[in-house]
């Protein structure tokens, strides 16, 4: 079984180590870059939440962030962790998820995300948003030879399917899932968290 892993540069290593070593064949090729957006300071200071919804913007805002908000909201594990302390962890990772276990009413809240992320969470909580990085589909000449590909994001689920290429897929949560089934994919598996544990279970469930 041969197994296509596609997160940014430098992010497949560790996951590609524990499938090797569980004896699965791995390739990686990338089908997104993420570029970072400015470096000026962001003021926290005043903000009852913080809502993060990636590893990346909640790494970028640590690098960035001046002050400290009231309380922190991660969408999942692997974003908690990159952040640091947090006060909240949804059971369900997405932004629905967020939203039904936020404390209302929320008080002042800053959405810090990617620079094309949903705006579900802006509009429900009127919150503030900043950008702190893009993403940029890429298409590569060729992609490996390959039996199962993990997405962890929905755009590496449109990056791929501009690729014209139908294999099964291993999901990061529910929204990559939802992105990939509009594309026609197959999602065989879906990580329970999202994390690099949580992937690495979801493919090897998929590939017994």
């Amino acid at each position: 079984m041969r197994i296509l892993l596609t997160r940014p540069e430098g992010r497949n290593d560790e996951l590609a180590e524990r499938l090797r070593a569980a004896g699965l064949e791995v390739e990686c090729e990338p089908l997104i870059a993420l570029e970072p957006i400015g470096h000026e300071p962001i003021d926290l200071e005043g903000y009852d939440w913080l809502l993060l919804t990636s590893a990346t913007g909640a790494k970028e805002l640590r690098r960035r962030a001046q002050g400290h908000p009231k309380r922190v909201a991660a969408i999942g594990p692997a974003t908690a962790e990159a952040y640091g302390p947090v006060d909240l962890v949804p059971r369900v990772s997405t932004q629905e998820g967020l939203l039904a276990e936020l404390p209302r009413p929320a008080g002042r809240v800053l959405f810090a995300g990617a620079e094309g992320a949903r705006r579900l969470l802006v509009e429900e909580l009127d919150a503030d948003f900043v950008p702190l990085y893009r993403t940029r589909e890429l298409r590569p000449d060729k992609l490996p030879d390959h039996d199962l590909v993990v997405l962890a994001s929905p755009s590496a689920a449109r990056a791929y399917g501009t690729l014209e290429r139908r294999k099964p897929v291993v999901s990061i949560g529910p929204e990559t899932t939802a992105a990939t089934e509009e594309l026609g994919l197959r999602v065989l598996q879906e990580a329970r968290t999202q994390d690099v544990q949580g992937l690495a279970d979801a493919i090897l469930k998929a590939t017994r």
